[in-house]
């Protein structure tokens, strides 16, 4: 079962940074995961929330910064005085760290709130740049954003997010259409996860950080995790 550090290795540096990042490409895992959105000069930046209030010294939303103002605010005291130094990562940076390396990116549209039009193609923009078209997964929770990217194109691999339990997984990843599905620790053990396993979807599951848990996963037949603590997982799977 493979293993993806969500926003890096988040449970010891400051999460969705450079820090975070850097940790996770010198561990033998599978991938990472990131999330993205757009600020008012069209960069794609990597940070969890709309605003900027929880992971750093400013407040608003990162869409009504331009890049260059939000890369004077620190994003890594809240978590430690010794991150005080961190920026916001861009996209491009991050996949130029991992250029390298073997890791998988999954990167996730934060398009659920605000739908930061072409950001779809922003984002394939950079994959495509930086060569790592075979090596992105891209999810949301806004399906809608999946299309998109499956009608530009159709040939990166992509998975809905889902916070709920569903009857049917496969018949409606088919709709967008994607060949995996990302769902909640606390729904993966539901009968319909394991129809969707033996159907033939890839479930990936967000975000384990219970050793028993993962465990149980693995026996399960799900195809990968993402988790704060990576080494942690790492022994637990051994």
């Amino acid at each position: 079962m493979d293993i993806f550090a969500h926003r890096g290795v988040s449970i010891h540096y400051p999460e969705n940074t450079i820090a975070a990042f850097q940790a996770a490409a010198d561990l033998p895992i599978a991938g990472i995961e990131l999330d993205v959105h757009v600020t008012a000069d069209r960069e794609v930046v990597v940070i969890h929330d709309e605003t900027i209030d929880r992971t750093s010294n400013g407040s608003g939303y990162v869409k009504d910064f331009t890049l260059q103002q939000l890369r004077k605010f620190d994003f890594g005291s809240w978590f430690s005085p010794q991150y005080e130094n961190e920026r916001i990562p861009t996209l491009g940076e991050v996949l130029e760290l991992f250029a390298g390396t073997h890791h998988r990116i999954n990167i996730e549209l934060k398009t659920d709130v605000f739908a930061y039009e072409g950001i779809e193609s922003l984002v394939l923009k950079e994959v495509a740049t930086h060569q790592m078209i075979e090596r992105v997964i891209i999810s949301s929770f806004n399906h809608e954003s999946l299309q998109t990217v499956a009608q530009i194109a159709p040939y990166i691999d992509i998975a809905p997010l889902f916070a709920e339990v569903l009857v049917d997984f496969t018949t409606y990843t088919a709709l967008i259409p994607a060949k995996a599905l990302h769902v909640h620790v606390s729904t993966a053990f539901r009968k319909s996860i394991r129809l969707a396993l033996d159907e033939g979807a890839i479930v990936r599951v967000y975000t384990v950080n219970n050793k028993q848990d993962a465990r149980r996963l693995q026996q399960l037949g799900v195809q990968a995790i993402f988790t704060d603590d990576p080494v942690q997982m790492l022994e637990a799977l051994r």
